[in-house]
């Protein structure tokens, strides 16, 4: 493991990432026997297991979900095509105790424990660079993949994962809230701090509901909104790679945002450092005592988290210097470069991400398809957001083209400065960060 992903000690992180694409995860029951085309070579007699690794728990077989019912789809239809049973090794933290997902995911792969992984973008990025992961760009559904999903997903010349689902963060707004004030929903990051002066006038105490998880979204919005939308994308992240740019030169803008926030009490950070994803911030957002909240697309979806609100809801991107800008992330399924099933994993997970499988899924879950063929009509609350993400416009939060690891580093660093760093040690920090990726 290289040193950047050493530095990140995420106890939670790596599961809370996977979970918030938690509709991704093939939990499907181990089947013994299956019925159909057997496309595997003739010379083979017996059926097939192929192993995954995943984050979660079995389903149980009555549970009532979209994730489950387009889990059962997809799995449906990859054993009975290819004649294989897909059996799920899955983590459980009171099993591995204080290991996170990524822990437990890296020692797998590392050692061929199973063929098929279910990687963060950080696992993607150390495997792909230790050579421990296969080059999927033969199979034949890569031709239907979007470019973003490409780029984010290739290490050393090689696409080393591909997902079932893009997760699109963005700003929830109440738009109750801002009709109210007669406020239009910000584009710039001048606009949106105008927005919380005049909610904190009005009597709002905080305008802004964060956690410990998402405020990066803020800070990457506004530092690679040029980078990814300037024309000059792979240009930008070699000069970051071989060190002639300095990754806090980016990061500074969005930093000082936040700090200005949090000096005008915008946000408050004491409560955002200890508050977990939607929990810490949802009940005010749904009770109206917030107007602003980040989250993942499925929040608009899911009634658990904000698919049933009282008042009108808007999804935005984040503001920056292009406008509203939404930040995009995804895991990835990945194959062991020496799995003991290599061949037939690989088409097992060349179906699982056909056209047809990824149709089905998308239609079941409402999520934005790997695949620039899919195309599945949002929640109106989203449409704003989708309509960004169509034009492409949209900054990554996870590139495994850039050394240096953007998701996981760029949110402990903002949990430094809601802990009290400046903004110039947080800078220091990246600096740093990006000195170790340079020895490598």
């Amino acid at each position: 493991m290289n040193k950047q992903n050493r530095n990140i000690k995420k106890k939670d992180l790596a599961v809370l990432g996977l979970a918030a694409s938690a509709l991704l995860i093939l939990t499907a029951c181990e089947k013994s026997e299956q019925s159909g085309v057997n496309l595997l070579p003739a010379e083979q007699e017996e059926q097939q297991t192929v192993n995954l690794f995943s984050p979660m728990e079995k389903t149980e077989p009555d549970t009532e979900n979209a994730a489950r019912n387009a889990t059962d789809t997809t799995v449906a239809m990859v054993e009975e095509k290819l004649g294989v049973a897909v059996a799920y090794k899955t983590y459980t933290a009171e099993n591995y105790k204080d290991k996170t997902y990524d822990d437990v995911a890296l020692d797998r792969a590392r050692n061929n424990m199973d063929d098929i992984y279910l990687l963060n973008p950080d696992a993607i990025t150390a495997l792909g660079v230790e050579g421990m992961l296969a080059d999927l760009s033969g199979l034949e559904c890569v031709q239907n993949l979007r470019d973003v999903v490409k780029v984010a997903n290739t290490v050393d010349g090689k696409l080393v994962a591909i997902p079932q689902e893009v997760v699109a963060y963005g700003l929830f707004v109440n738009q109750d809230l801002f009709d109210q004030y007669k406020l239009k929903l910000p584009e710039t990051p001048e606009e949106f701090l105008e927005c919380c002066r005049v909610f904190k006038e009005n009597g709002i105490e905080t305008p802004v509901g964060a956690n410990r998880w998402w405020l990066e979204t803020f800070v990457l919005a506004q530092a690679y909104a040029d980078l990814y939308n300037g024309g000059n994308t792979a240009a930008e992240i070699e000069a970051l790679n071989s060190g002639q740019a300095k990754y806090s030169d980016y990061m500074r803008p969005g930093f000082e945002f936040l700090q200005t926030m949090i000096d005008k009490g915008y946000i408050d950070p004491e409560k955002a450092l200890v508050s977990e994803a939607i929990e810490g911030e949802g009940p005010d957002f749904l009770a109206q005592k917030t107007p602003i909240v980040m989250a993942y697309w499925g929040a608009a979806n899911a009634e658990t988290a904000y698919g049933k609100p009282s008042f009108q809801m808007q999804v935005i991107g984040f503001p920056s210097s292009r406008g509203q800008m939404p930040v995009m992330s995804m895991t990835g399924f990945a194959v062991g470069a020496q799995a003991e099933h290599k061949e037939t994993a690989m088409q097992v997970l060349n179906e699982i991400l056909s056209d047809q499988a990824l149709q089905a899924y998308a239609e079941i879950n409402r999520v934005i398809s790997p695949s620039k063929n899919i195309s599945v009509e949002c929640v109106p609350a989203l449409k704003r957001l989708n309509d960004r993400i169509e034009k492409n416009v949209f900054v990554l939060g996870a590139n495994a083209n850039m050394k240096l690891e953007q998701w996981g580093n760029t949110c402990l660093v903002v949990r430094q400065l809601l802990g009290g760093a400046t903004v110039d040690e947080c800078m220091a920090e990246f600096d740093r960060l990006q000195a170790e990726t340079l020895e490598q």
